[in-house]
């Protein structure tokens, strides 16, 4: 994987921006932004993917928080339209936590909420572990407070299996990405319709697609670091010392981050508050959208913009 990166496009759409991880290597991370009902000001919500996405997720959150509060969404390095890291070593918790800072400081680093669906929440706790100044709330959606190699579908197999793809992707890593860029996204989402990893009754297929094509442009071996470096993390020595208002959304049927992790994390979180999506899988907000637009907007409202 090369560390070079193109050039800044020299137009870009209005709301859509690039900004650099001045924290950590200057690596170009992609940001798009919108305004809410008071324009720029006021709290902005913040949203942060899991590993492999673009955005897919907010598909439907994106316009529904921006009816109450400014909103911005960014790719992580070698994600979607951000660049490939300038150094390939950085991809770890931390540096993503660094890069979302790099986020909020281009946006003038503005009270905020932090929302995290998957992995985004690992980022979400470590930014605001870090830089905690201007974080208004935090949002988990779907994730785990860290070590997710070893609770996904309730046991630890990517942590037997994972060390074996990563020397496999570290000797052939031509290999791996070949047959890594050559996977079906159709076939992959077969798959998991028929595995139940999401629910085949609320879910259009025209909104998991995104992901399924995104997910094989993602270069493979940072893959796997990256999924390392989210099964190494954890937040549970400072999870205790949260002192912002917190939601915790589950989906029932978790099974990549099942929701056994998000009572834990109420449960030690102080001032937060647990909310199950009956039958949500872990892709909820877009399976039932309107149900987790009503928690989200709920939770704004009585908590953080009083």
């Amino acid at each position: 994987m090369s560390g070079s990166i193109a050039p800044f496009p020299s137009i870009v759409p209005p709301g859509e921006a690039y900004t650099t991880a001045t924290a950590v290597d200057g690596t170009r991370l992609f940001v798009r932004s919108r305004m809410g009902p008071n324009g720029m000001a006021g709290v902005r919500t913040i949203f942060c993917d899991g590993i492999l996405c673009e955005g897919f997720i907010w598909k439907y959150l994106w316009s529904a928080v921006s009816k109450i509060t400014a909103v911005t969404h960014w790719n992580y390095r070698g994600h979607g339209r951000s660049g490939l890291p300038v150094d390939p070593d950085r991809v770890s918790l931390a540096a993503h936590a660094e890069d979302l800072m790099s986020v909020r400081a281009h946006e003038e680093n503005p009270p905020c909420v932090l929302v995290g669906h998957s992995m985004g929440t690992q980022v979400c706790l470590e930014n605001y572990h870090r830089f905690p100044k201007n974080v208004r709330g935090l949002i988990l959606i779907c994730g785990s407070y860290g070590k997710v190699t070893s609770s996904f579908r309730g046991v630890p197999i990517l942590d037997f299996v994972l060390p074996k793809v990563m020397e496999l992707a570290e000797k052939r890593p031509e290999l791996v990405r070949a047959f890594w860029s050559r996977i079906p996204p159709e076939i992959a989402l077969k798959l998991a319709l028929r595995a139940g990893d999401i629910d085949n009754e609320r879910i259009h297929p025209e909104d998991m697609l995104p992901y399924l094509q995104h997910m094989t442009h993602v270069d493979f071996p940072l893959f796997v670091k990256m999924l390392r470096s989210a099964g190494d993390h954890t937040a549970e020595e400072y999870m205790g010392k949260i002192d912002v208002p917190t939601l915790i959304i589950a989906g029932e049927r978790d099974t990549f981050t099942p929701a056994s992790l998000s009572k834990y994390m109420a449960e030690t979180i102080p001032n937060s508050e647990l909310v199950t999506i009956e039958r949500g899988t872990h892709v909820a907000p877009i399976e039932q959208p309107d149900v987790v637009e009503g928690i989200i907007k709920d939770f704004l409202h009585r908590r953080v913009l009083v």
